[in-house]
């Protein structure tokens, strides 16, 4: 029988990159704390260093994303309705 993935959650993950940046303790010993390989703890701190200026980041450059995001969406939806419609109008 095959084992199932395990997911964690982000709180988990960067506390364990936290424990890996600390680095009071081997790699190793932290991949048998957590149950988890040591390349998955690398990976984690690696993503969490290279990530870690985005804490940082004004509120208006997230709006901003995020409002550029729902323009986008809006624009595919109307796409996606007047392909619709021109298929179905190909067709006859």
């Amino acid at each position: 029988m095959r084992n199932k993935r395990r997911t964690f959650s982000a709180s988990f993950k960067a506390k364990v990159a936290i424990e890996a940046i600390k680095e009071q303790s081997t790699m190793q010993d932290l991949a048998s704390k957590h149950k988890l390989h040591a390349n998955q703890i690398s990976k984690w701190k690696a993503e969490f260093l290279v990530n870690a200026s985005s804490v940082f980041e004004k509120e208006n450059q997230k709006k901003e994303v995020e409002d550029n995001s729902d323009t986008l969406l809006k624009t595919i939806g109307e796409l996606k309705v007047e392909n619709d419609f021109l298929k179905k109008v190909l067709e006859k």
